[in-house]
């Protein structure tokens, strides 16, 4: 009779089981977080012609007209190790989480034992001293269930399934950065190398200006002077050359640190193509907050602070009483010579613990919790203001980069003809060697500049795209995540 009230008692326990103590969570917006983020964009946004819009983020690398680009990032995510690391971080959260939510759930096991052992009486026969043989046999199930009073299981669950949340967000993150990194590294060895080429060129062009200076000297049509100058000139330009393509090489080790490809399979590829890679332009949303939600470093830091919420609740409920419901059923069986005997057993009873006294420890416990749950917040308010400076920045940059294009090339034209009018009039005998050197000068810089303009517009994307967080709420790269279980709800219950 007294294990029929005990088991009906059982739905009084779970409904006492329903009280949750601690705070409720509320999620925060980066528009609540911090002043710095405004309703509206303060820099000038990118209207590119004929482009979708932010969905073309996550796929965004395959969009370049170059299909290299999309190629080596795709190379490297799949050899990284930052992106590896990250895989090995989301199934040690997988494991963290269903090891907190099996606490929820009873835990049965079994033991089973068998025993045969020969025993010598003391009595004789005529065959000698008389042995027995005994068979002893157990089975026991044993089982046990915490309740979970005051909701501390569950938000340990809710921690623990947050946090790896978080980390799928820091491996789209990973991708994210590595596949930056990897198209900054290309557009800057495509410039590298034009800039080489460019300074081949002047190089050629001064190498042919110093044979006819020479013959000018030997024949007493000009100043040695000139002869000093133009070789002073050249060898300048050949050691520029040489310092250019150590650069190029360079950036070629980089890529192959990046991608593992082997170093002559990449420039074998690198060689298919030598400009400057253009990507297809994407449209940025006018609301800072909206924006600012696409960002894989700010769901982790989100998540990271309902991850210390939950704990704030573990901690309060490891203040109060705990329950645990005890069971255990035993078979036993004994077999000897000429007999047998058996033992059934069972036991059931719950199990109170009370925490009496800790001086204090479980109250600091509350309190290490709260500091941390402050750590998170502050920690996502500094995460908040940092993309913001991210976005604005490379909305500056790029909007900057767009209005240099045009003036830059056009400057690189007209020094290019002012530089082949002095040219055909030095070799005509009427120009001045210094003014065509000056010439030439305004003219390679301005061919730099040109170059460094591109790679400009081009990083500038890059760093848009990377501080639009990569496309992460895009549904179609949601859906290409490592499976894992759905974060549970944010909000609290409200204090029992």
């Amino acid at each position: 009779m007294r294990l029929f009230k005990m088991l009906g008692s059982v739905p009084l326990l779970s409904v006492i089981a329903g009280c949750v103590v601690g705070p409720a969570y509320q999620a925060p917006t980066p528009a609540t977080s911090s002043q710095a983020v405004l309703p509206q964009f303060q820099s000038v946004l990118p209207k590119p012609a004929g482009a979708d819009g932010a969905a073309d983020l996550a796929h965004w690398w395959s969009q370049f007209d170059d299909p290299l680009v999309a190629e080596l990032v795709a190379t490297a995510e799949a050899s990284n190790p930052s992106v590896a690391q990250a895989l090995a971080r989301i199934t040690q959260a997988r494991a963290t989480a269903g090891s907190a939510g099996s606490a929820l759930y009873p835990s049965v096991a079994a033991d089973a034992s068998s025993t045969r052992s020969k025993s010598l009486s003391g009595l004789t026969s005529n065959l000698g001293n008389v042995a027995t043989v005994t068979t002893s046999s157990s089975a026991t199930f044993d089982a046990s269930w915490e309740l979970d009073l005051f909701g501390g299981k569950r938000k340990a669950a809710e921690a623990a399934n947050a946090r790896l949340f978080a980390r799928n967000a820091d491996w789209y993150g990973a991708k994210v950065s590595l596949a930056a990194e990897v198209g900054s590294t290309l557009v800057n060895y495509r410039a590298c190398v034009a800039t080489a080429a460019m300074l081949e060129q002047d190089l050629k062009s001064r190498e042919q200006t110093a044979q006819l200076t020479a013959l000018k000297v030997k024949a007493g049509f000009t100043a040695p002077a000139d002869g000093a100058l133009i070789n002073g000139s050249t060898a300048d330009a050949r050691q520029k050359l040489v310092v250019q393509r150590t650069e190029c090489d360079l950036g070629v080790k980089a890529l192959v640190a990046l991608t593992d490809i082997p170093e002559p399979a990449l420039r074998a590829k690198l060689a298919v193509n030598e400009r400057l890679p253009t990507p297809r332009g994407f449209v940025v949303e006018s609301v800072p907050a909206q924006v600012l939600s696409q960002r894989p470093d700010i769901a982790v830091a989100e998540r990271e602070l309902a991850a210390a919420s939950a704990e704030i609740n573990v901690a309060q409920a490891n203040r109060y009483p705990s329950i645990s419901l005890l069971g255990s059923i035993g078979i036993g069986g004994l077999r000897f010579d000429g007999g047998s005997s058996r033992s059934d057993t069972w036991s059931f009873g719950p199990s109170l613990k009370l925490p009496l006294f800790d001086a204090g420890l479980r109250r600091a416990q509350v309190d290490l919790a709260r500091g941390r749950y402050d750590e998170a917040y502050a920690g996502y308010q500094s995460q908040v203001r940092s993309a913001a400076r991210e976005i604005e920045e490379a909305l500056v940059r790029l909007d900057a980069a767009a209005r240099r294009e045009d003036d830059a090339a056009l400057a690189a034209r007209e020094y290019e003809s002012y530089f082949h009018a002095n040219d055909d009039k030095f070799k005509a005998g009427s120009g001045s060697l210094f003014e065509l050197e000056d010439a030439r000068r305004t003219f390679l810089a301005a061919q730099q500049t040109q170059i460094s303009v591109q790679r400009d517009h081009v990083a500038a994307w890059i760093a848009l795209y990377k501080a639009l967080g990569g496309g992460w709420r895009n549904q179609a790269e949601q859906a290409a995540l490592p499976a894992a279980p759905a974060p549970a709800p944010a909000s609290n219950s409200e204090r029992s």
